[in-house]
């Protein structure tokens, strides 16, 4: 018998997670790595649980992610989102409630271009007025 897997895309800043949410015993693997291996600061942690314990499925599933780009906060908003995408597919009934929480919206600030004549994105060169 195949177990049904559901998956989510999520995305933050530079940062994509492919998260797989199958039927388990909520065991989460990040690149292979355990939770408590990949991230070591507890609110990082406590970000990626936020759906399961929205829609107290803690235990009901075990997370599968592959995720790439960016830093850590990054990485653990796009695991967020590409979770409650999962939750989703796996129950539309969770819909609602991560909607209402704001996990199901994509994060648009990104990192603003460096434009020419800059130094940085909006930082000019230091003024001298001799």
């Amino acid at each position: 018998m195949a177990t049904e897997k559901f998956y989510g895309t999520g995305r933050r800043k530079s940062s994509v997670a492919r998260v797989y949410l199958s039927a388990g015993t909520g065991k989460i693997t990040i690149n292979k790595r355990d939770i408590d291996d990949f991230f070591g600061m507890e609110t990082l942690k406590m970000i990626v649980r936020q759906p399961l314990e929205l829609t107290n499925t803690g235990d009901r599933y075990d997370l599968t992610v592959f995720v790439h780009g960016g830093g850590y906060t990054g990485q653990a908003g796009a695991i967020r989102h590409g979770l409650s995408r999962a939750l989703c597919k796996a129950d539309a009934d969770f819909r609602p409630a991560l909607k209402s929480a704001g996990y199901l919206t994509r994060d648009p600030r990104m990192k603003e271009r460096k434009k020419y004549g800059l130094k940085a994105a909006r930082r000019a060169p230091q003024f001298s007025k001799r």
